[in-house]
This record gives C-alpha cells, sequence and structure tokens, in this order.
C-alpha cells in the first residue's frame, strides 16, 4: 500500500496493487504504470514526484479500459495534509477525494 497525496498537498488515498482508492475507502481509479484511469477508462493522472497525484491535461482525451469498482472498504484515518509543489506548465492538480465520494 502506497498513501498519495494530490500535487497541491491534499491527503487523497493509497494505491493498493494496481488500484486507486479513497482513504474513505472508495475505488475510483486502476493503474497503467504510473497513470491512473477511472471505471469507464477515463485518464485521470498520474502518479510524478514522491508520491504526488497530478493530471496531464494532454492526455485527458486518452482512454483505457473500463473497470467494475470494488465494494467500498473501510476507511482509514486521515493523514495531515502537505505543502503544495510549483505546477507544471500543462498539468493541474489530481481531482480531490470529495470528487469521488459524491458520485
Amino acid at each position: 500500500m502506497e498513501w498519495l497525496w494530490t500535487w497541491k498537498g491534499k491527503f487523497f488515498g493509497y494505491k493498493d496493487g494496481s488500484d486507486l482508492w479513497t482513504y474513505k475507502g472508495k475505488h475510483v481509479g486502476r493503474f497503467y504504470g504510473t497513470e491512473v484511469y477511472d471505471r469507464n477508462g477515463n485518464y485521470l493522472g498520474e502518479i510524478k514526484s514522491d508520491k504526488r497525484l497530478i493530471t496531464d491535461k494532454s492526455k485527458k482525451r486518452t482512454k483505457r479500459s473500463g473497470f467494475s469498482p470494488y465494494a467500498k472498504r473501510a476507511g482509514y484515518a486521515r493523514y495531515a495534509n502537505y505543502a503544495g509543489y510549483a505546477m507544471y506548465a500543462g498539468y493541474e492538480d489530481f481531482p480531490t477525494y470529495e470528487m469521488f465520494e459524491n458520485k
């Protein structure tokens, strides 16, 4: 299990094998290498620089095979947020876990 934060430093959740989970226990993505895709196969972002999630705007139309999310797991205590990193040109911050919890 690998804990992950967004590029701006907000705690998101974790990578378990090839799957992305929010810290509240919702299965929201599948990794292909360092890139992660949602249940419909849409690119969400990737891991860069020390366990941070970021979205490359030029890849937003990239698709992979979709998947059926696993059932919700027990959540974990939330880790502290960190200071954000300066944004790379052509990138934006990864969506926050709240975006996925309301779907």
